[in-house]
């Protein structure tokens, strides 16, 4: 279960479908932020022996993903530029309590939504995009994303009680819901 309180609007595929080469760069970029992220935990909680090493499992295999999209945006001839960031992930950690343990868990679950909001997406791009390389594609990375959401919440019970982490998820994914809700202008893979 993805823990995600509101579907990716309709709205999302049709902007989607006329920006693909939109969608790919900021899916890149989206990948290597998810590397970037998992590290930055495991430099913060280094004595949590589980976190570090889930850690550097997820590093690896994001930046794994970093380099596929890569080569489809070479084989496609797309040209990989800087884009300025969805407001989706800023958003998401303006949410993030100051204080320890809570940071650490809405830490974790906050990059667990962003994990579950991928792997939808991968979702209905595997089940609506006419191009079927790159329906096939989205289809090969939606498990890991699953797994990856999944591995987030259950590291967060390492720091609270599984009640607390439950009703903090619930909290967080309403107000990740609300921003997916509001969307944004351009499509991006969190907007």
């Amino acid at each position: 279960m993805l823990n995600l309180s509101t579907p990716t609007p309709a709205r999302w595929l049709a902007q989607v479908e006329k920006n693909l080469d939109l969608l790919l760069i900021d899916h890149a970029h989206c990948e290597k932020k998810a590397a970037g992220v998992a590290m930055n935990l495991l430099f913060s909680y280094v004595e949590h022996a589980e976190l570090t090493r889930s850690m550097t499992e997820i590093v690896q295999e994001e930046l794994d993903h970093f380099h596929q999209v890569r080569e489809l945006l070479d084989r496609r001839q797309i040209r990989f530029y800087k884009l300025s960031p969805s407001a989706y992930g800023s958003k998401l950690h303006e949410l993030v309590n100051k204080h320890e343990p809570q940071r650490a868990v809405d830490r974790l679950l906050v990059a667990g939504l962003i994990e579950a909001r991928s792997c939808e997406r991968f979702g209905l791009l595997r089940d609506h995009l006419p191009d079927r390389e790159l329906a096939d594609f989205y289809g090969s990375l939606f498990e890991s994303e699953a797994r990856h959401h999944s591995t987030y919440v259950r590291l967060a019970k390492d720091f609270l009680d599984e009640e607390a982490v439950h009703q903090r998820l619930r909290e967080l994914a309403e107000a990740e819901g609300a921003i997916i809700a509001a969307g944004e202008d351009r499509p991006r893979m969190h907007s």
